[in-house]
């Protein structure tokens, strides 16, 4: 049991990090030409970048499909992978983006950096020089930032 819930962890973390290469290195690099439509004022629901849900959701489905069976690390690793997908939707689509109004102002000091952070992001149109590509992570000088306010 010990050892599923750090499977569980320890693949929630790491897909900060994966999510944060893919972000830098794909999506701003050979998969702009999706990811665009992410940075691109709009008033529609749903942007074409939402197809990029469907490469972590094929590794969690193959991760519980070979993994159920014999409640393998596979299966952890998939439960990882899909509670980080569950973070972020609600911190990246609903919090910060706002898809759907069910968060309002917040006092707290982490969301508003996360939120400054993401803001910082997407002040870059294109697909160079943006900074801050991770989800969960924000580095400490948004904190400093997200105090002053």
């Amino acid at each position: 049991m010990l050892t599923n819930a750090a499977i569980v962890l320890g693949t929630f973390l790491l897909m900060e990090l994966v999510a944060w290469a893919v972000h830098k290195y794909v999506l701003h690099g050979v998969l702009w030409n999706i990811h665009e439509s992410h940075h691109k004022p709009h008033t529609h629901k749903f942007e074409l970048n939402d197809v990029s849900f469907v490469f972590y959701g094929v590794i969690a489905a193959l991760c519980f499909i070979y993994g159920t069976e014999a409640l393998d690390y596979r299966f952890w690793v998939g439960v990882g992978i899909t509670l980080y997908g569950l973070a972020y939707f609600l911190v990246h689509d609903l919090f910060i983006h706002r898809r759907m109004k069910l968060f309002g102002k917040t006092r707290n000091t982490y969301l508003r950096a996360l939120d400054i952070a993401h803001k910082v992001h997407h002040k870059t149109k294109g697909r160079d020089g943006s900074q801050s590509f991770g989800m969960l992570w924000v580095h400490p000088k948004f904190f400093r930032m997200a105090r002053k306010r």
